[in-house]
């Protein structure tokens, strides 16, 4: 059974994947485990000749290579595979029409068959008598495989056959988008004032859909590409791979000192029988144990913070139309500013609004596992639209209830106001404080397969499995023992990475300043610099390219120049 679509957002894909909350769950999750379980890693694992040296490959040998990685087995696949079945959607066990919408390549001129060509089989055709199970899986149809570009005809077509139906990718996206950087958007507005604050958060709306849009089309149209890293890779060449791998890292690790920034602070405003900095201590009983679950269970885990995310933005209208007079009344404003204070409040801001759009990480993930591809920019344009402004409006509220006496985080301040329901306030507090505990494990796995990769301690690496089958018994003993000793130093390992942003949070325990640095150095570099540079060096760049990268230039610079310079007062 299958349901309709309960939103006037249209569903683009087959008949049998319609839009439902089990479906949405879903391909939420999976698009979870597919940013989590790639990425970074993913690149250094599979190091790919540049895109200017593929034309070099021949047909043939290009032909030879697919089918040894079709015949040899790889225990993530397996696992991924296994997750992967269990996520499908109903009625998926019949052919749809975008798993038999393959595009078939042109016939060479003068070569024999060239009228005719057979018909290429579909991906969801049950498996032939005499093919294994896993060969059919990954095998691809004679007539799609990519034709040497030294022919006369030359044709490059990639298909993806994702899953995710279009309602499904914008909210996918939305969730992506909205998470704890609305937390400081009131601050953001408190330091910007009116008028910049609402050009700053329109203008980073349309440029992060911008570059997504970017990021979204080359990994559609090429084939090789899997991830943000290998954007990167294809418009900059190997050398570009460590500051890539760098700024991941670094965005990954402060997103986890955020998180556990929140945490602590939420558990203090509810209990504050304990320092901020005592609560992130006591957290590293449940943090550490949590960086070992399994990423099938992460990722449902993470729903968990959509819902807390919605019920925050309940609970601050609920507050703000409750009470007549200011402090936190909607009703009465607060006395609020037009233009910024300062220059380094300025800087702050733009960081602080630039926070919350830095999402462009997920945009390979989004983008592959869409049934139709090319309804992609119309989904990032209602992503976009519904997070710059859910933004706005938390922004505004927030504002207008508490103008300069607005906290780091807004739900800091929802205790204080006497006329507030106690009850509500709390709850929503304590979903705070569940939220970074529960998300902090799944944010830091893509850096934790990074470093476990670097360090020489990947326990599925595929060559160690093909060449466990030809050891003799003595040298797979010896070979189970080293898998077990890399084991234990990844246990190490984590629990090192997880007691190194702990203290990193209560060496900085400024919840804004933090979200400044990630705004301003991170995002900026990850969701508009490098995106529009890349751009520039794959396509002829327009008038408009430069005028965006300059201009973020120098907002990544005095933004990060005054985050930075705020943590040493």
């Amino acid at each position: 059974m299958t349901s309709t679509p309960s939103e006037p957002i249209p569903v683009v894909g087959s008949a049998s994947s319609g839009y439902s909350i089990k479906d949405a769950i879903a391909s939420y999750r999976r698009t979870q485990y597919l940013l989590s379980s790639s990425g970074v890693a993913a690149s250094f694992t599979n190091m790919s000749l540049p895109a200017d040296d593929e034309e070099a490959i021949s047909p043939v040998a290009e032909d030879i290579e697919e089918e040894e990685e079709q015949l040899t087995p790889r225990p993530e696949d397996e696992i991924l595979d296994e997750f992967i079945g269990n996520l499908q959607f109903d009625g998926e066990d019949e052919p749809t029409a975008s798993s038999e919408r393959w595009e078939q390549p042109p016939p060479l001129p003068n070569s024999p068959g060239s009228h005719s060509l057979p018909k290429p089989t579909p991906l969801n055709e049950r498996t032939p008598l005499l093919v294994s199970p896993r060969k059919a899986a990954y095998s691809k149809p004679p007539a799609l495989r990519r034709l040497s570009t030294t022919g006369a005809a030359s044709t490059k077509t990639h298909v993806i056959g994702g899953k995710s139906t279009f309602g499904q990718t914008v909210s996918n996206a939305a969730a992506l988008l909205l998470g704890i950087g609305m937390l400081s958007e009131p601050l953001a507005f408190a330091y910007s004032g009116w008028i910049c604050g609402t050009l700053l958060i329109v203008f980073y709306g349309y440029i992060t859909c911008y570059t997504a849009k970017f990021l979204a089309q080359v990994v559609i149209t090429d084939p090789h590409v899997r991830s943000y890293a290998d954007i990167g890779q294809k418009a900059f060449g190997p050398k570009s791979m460590p500051f890539v791998s760098f700024m991941f890292c670094f965005e990954i690790f402060s997103v986890c000192v955020v998180l556990i920034t929140l945490y602590a602070d939420s558990l203090n405003a509810v209990i504050p029988a304990f320092s901020s900095n005592t609560y992130k201590i006591m957290g590293l009983v449940i943090l550490i144990p949590t960086v070992f679950l399994p990423l099938s269970l992460l990722s449902y885990t993470s729903i968990i913070g959509i819902i807390s995310t919605v019920f925050l933005i309940v609970v601050i209208f609920v507050d703000g139309f409750s009470i007549s007079d200011t402090p936190g009344s909607l009703w009465t404003p607060a006395p609020t500013e037009f233009g910024f204070g300062s220059l380094e409040k300025l800087g702050l801001a733009f960081g602080l609004f630039m926070a919350g759009f830095g999402a462009h990480a997920a945009i390979p993930s989004l983008a592959a596992d869409m049934i139709d591809p090319s309804q992609f920019d119309l989904a990032m344009n209602y992503a976009f639209a519904f997070a710059t402004f859910i933004y706005a409006v938390i922004g505004i509220a927030g504002y207008l209830m508490f103008g300069d006496d607005v906290m780091d985080e807004i739900s800091q301040n929802l205790l204080q106001v006497p006329g507030y329901s106690p009850v509500l306030n709390k709850i929503a507090l304590w979903m705070l404080v569940i939220t970074p505990l529960t998300k902090f494990a799944l944010g830091s796995r893509p850096l934790n397969l990074t470093l476990e990769v670097l360090l020489g301690l990947d326990v599925s690496d595929r060559q160690e499995e093909h060449e466990h089958f030809h050891k003799t018994s003595l040298d797979r003993l010896s070979h189970q023992s080293n898998r077990a000793l890399k084991r234990v130093f990844i246990g190490v390992e984590r629990v090192v990475f997880v007691l190194l942003a702990t203290t990193v949070s209560i060496l900085v325990p400024d919840f804004s300043s933090m979200m400044a640095i990630l705004g301003s150095f991170s995002a900026f570099i990850m969701c508009v610099i490098g995106p529009v540079a890349a751009k520039m060096a794959l396509k002829q760049g327009t008038r408009w390219d430069v005028v965006f990268l300059l201009t973020a230039i120098t907002m990544a610079a005095w933004g990060s120049g005054a985050a930075f310079w705020s943590t040493t007062q």
